[in-house]
């Protein structure tokens, strides 16, 4: 279709004065041409699709059409940085930022979140812009418990693109109260994806704010964190949540009493069976490397619930790299030095 002139054409049907029914019918067409297909996204791109797109947004247009409209945009700018940067350029980030407003539709808010989620991924401007648009504001409501499950996930997971090494983003959510929205959306009911982006965005609002780390300790967020460790939870959720509590124990012996007081302990070592996928145990042993890097108690909790054993069978398992490193620091916090340089095997 793209090499007849398919793209062109449907990009022509989206131009003002069009019916509203064309102009649905066009947009969905072209969203289904870009999902998992580049080719097609760069050339919706170079016949100029994405100003018209972006002009579909404005306020008053017809729901179906905006929401149309959003998908498209949001398959566009997946793996494709040259659309990431011209729906920036075209003013479709504040156009999409209008779209989560109250009143909205679910489906509107929740396929402009989606957008702005991937229009995020790897692109530091475009985090900028969404914070300066006011849209870390608008995804946090976004949150809150009356919204629809597939809204709440699709705010969380832009959110969690948002603070990815941008110390401004992770202040901003929190002072947004996004924190505390976040752990709201750990509690039991929620479905697996709301529970695995709520774990990942605070995960990465952990890396490296100490303001951040506190706050989740202080909006009851350690206790949902281990309790997602349970072992029927999906294998992402229980990756995502173990990463949590690494981020949030780094530094913070409170953290650190907190998560083994909440049965933290027993919970990571167990995430260590051979049976786990090796991005799993990563996250298990970095979270047990950090809670016995400062805390006593936590070394000898480690040490009480087997997890020597279970840390040194990381180290011979086929398990990453990355693990095996997390797994011999954690056991030169616990005493077993050269045991975890042995296992390394490190150059004389």
């Amino acid at each position: 279709m793209r090499e007849c002139g398919g793209v062109a054409a449907l990009v022509a049907l989206l131009a003002p004065g069009g019916s509203a029914a064309e102009q649905e019918q066009a947009v969905g067409a072209l969203r289904d041409l870009c999902v998992d297909n580049v080719q097609n996204g760069n050339s919706v791109r170079e016949c100029g699709g994405i100003a018209a797109l972006v002009a579909l947004l404005a306020p008053g247009g017809p729901a179906a059409v905006q929401e149309a409209a959003a998908m498209a945009l949001r398959y566009l700018c997946f793996n494709n940085a040259q659309n990431r940067d011209n729906i920036r350029v075209c003013g479709g980030i504040a156009a999409l930022i209008g779209l989560l407003a109250p009143g909205r539709s679910a489906a509107v808010q929740g396929a402009a979140a989606g957008a702005l989620w991937n229009l995020c991924s790897y692109n530091a401007q475009n985090c900028d812009i969404v914070r300066e648009c006011g849209g870390i504001a608008a995804l946090v409501a976004l949150l809150a418990p009356g919204e629809t499950a597939a809204v709440r996930e699709q705010a969380a997971g832009a959110l969690t693109n948002l603070c990815v090494c941008n110390t401004q983003n992770m202040d901003s959510i929190r002072e947004c109260g996004g924190v505390a929205a976040l752990v709201g959306l750990l509690a039991p009911g929620a479905s697996a994806a709301v529970h695995e982006w709520a774990a990942a965005a605070l995960r990465n609002l952990c890396i490296s704010s100490t303001q951040n780390r506190v706050c989740v300790r202080w909006c009851g967020g350690i206790a949902p964190l281990v309790e997602l460790l349970a072992p029927g939870s999906p294998a992402v959720v229980l990756e995502y949540a173990a990463a949590a509590l690494w981020n949030a124990c780094i530094d913070n012996v409170e953290n650190m009493d907190s998560v083994r007081e909440c049965g933290g302990v027993a919970a990571l070592v167990g995430l260590l069976a051979p049976a786990r996928p090796a991005a799993v145990h990563l996250a298990a042993a970095g979270a047990l490397a950090a809670l016995t890097s400062k805390s006593r108690q936590s070394r000898d909790a480690v040490g009480a619930y087997g997890g020597v054993a279970a840390l040194e069978r990381v180290l011979a398992c086929a398990s990453s790299a990355s693990a095996h490193e997390r797994a011999a620091a954690a056991l030169c916090n616990l005493g077993r030095v050269q045991q975890a340089v042995n296992d390394l095997d490190l150059p004389d």
